[in-house]
């Protein structure tokens, strides 16, 4: 009966631990459009799947760049097993351009001075590398459409409201 229950619970953590995988892969021209409703293509703009893992995103995988053809194809993804509650994994993509042509780099350095933008969530059903046979990860769906936005710009004080505290404060000291 005791190896029956041990058995029975070495089973349960190796299902617990389960991670998945999907492939970073759209068949059809992404719904990703730049600030000015271009479709994003070539090595001046990358995208990056993040999964919820423990109540928020991180990223997965590696940053893929936009092929010719509006498509992405980045590859096989492993979702870490706490970012698999209930059979799915909740991911988000997010794109940015590059710095400089050929150059990655991250979304959250992007997002500080480049055209950035996020999906809105969506749930997939990820292949579970561990099942014998071994299942195909499934392609990316569920994705909705968005669109980069420039960065929001940093207010600068104009030349008179820095005239104007600079008078104030030699009034203030004439006083004294």
């Amino acid at each position: 009966m005791k190896k029956i229950l041990l058995v029975a619970a070495l089973m349960a953590c190796v299902g617990a631990m389960a991670q998945g995988t999907v492939n970073f892969r759209t068949t059809t021209a992404m719904l990703v459009k730049n600030t000015d409703g271009s479709t994003l293509v070539g090595d001046s703009f990358y995208a990056q799947l993040y999964a919820e893992v423990g109540g928020s995103f991180g990223p997965v995988g590696s940053p893929a760049k936009f092929l010719a053809n509006g498509t992405l194809n980045g590859g096989v993804v492993t979702i870490p097993a706490a970012g698999v509650v209930g059979g799915q994994v909740t991911l988000q993509l997010r794109a940015w351009a590059a710095a400089s042509a050929g150059t990655a780099g991250t979304y959250e350095a992007a997002a500080v001075s480049r055209n950035a933008g996020i999906s809105a969530t969506f749930k997939m059903t990820p292949a579970d590398p561990n099942a014998q046979p071994p299942g195909t990860p499934p392609n990316i769906s569920g994705l909705t459409s968005f669109g980069l936005s420039a960065p929001a710009a940093i207010p600068e004080p104009s030349t008179i409201a820095l005239g104007m505290i600079g008078a104030a404060a030699l009034l203030l000291r004439r006083r004294k």
